[in-house]
């Protein structure tokens, strides 16, 4: 069992986002996985939780908001304490990669289906 929880901000139902195919591909890899986004529905049996929600144990969060819509999220994220997060394509904010570096939180600008398909997640 990997042990890298992962919450994937930006959860959506809609099976042809990235980010649904994010849980389903983490799902697969048996990590286990907290889908956060803005609207109901669930992703392979998972309700996604609206909001900010106090989740303990967060090792990653994988982005899959845009730079304009993240900062609502800035302070709730770090309040998490997560070991990583990662940038998916179109999500790099240099504002917020700095404030996690800050906190000792590693960045980085990947994907995560491809870490995860080629054994580096």
């Amino acid at each position: 069992m990997n042990t890298k929880k992962t919450l994937v901000l930006g959860a959506s139902p809609n099976s042809i986002r990235f980010s649904y195919k994010a849980v389903k591909n983490l799902q697969r890899h048996n990590v286990p996985v907290v889908p956060v986004g803005i609207r109901n529905g669930e992703i392979g049996g998972i309700k996604i939780i609206k909001g900010h929600p106090q989740i303990d144990d967060i090792h990653t969060v994988t982005m899959y908001v845009g730079p304009p819509r993240q900062k609502e999220y800035y302070s709730w994220i770090l309040s998490l304490h997560p070991e990583r997060i990662i940038f998916n394509p179109g999500t790099e904010n240099s504002e917020f990669m700095e404030m996690a570096k800050k906190e000792g939180i590693e960045v980085m600008e990947d994907c995560t289906l491809i870490m995860l398909n080629s054994g580096r997640y």
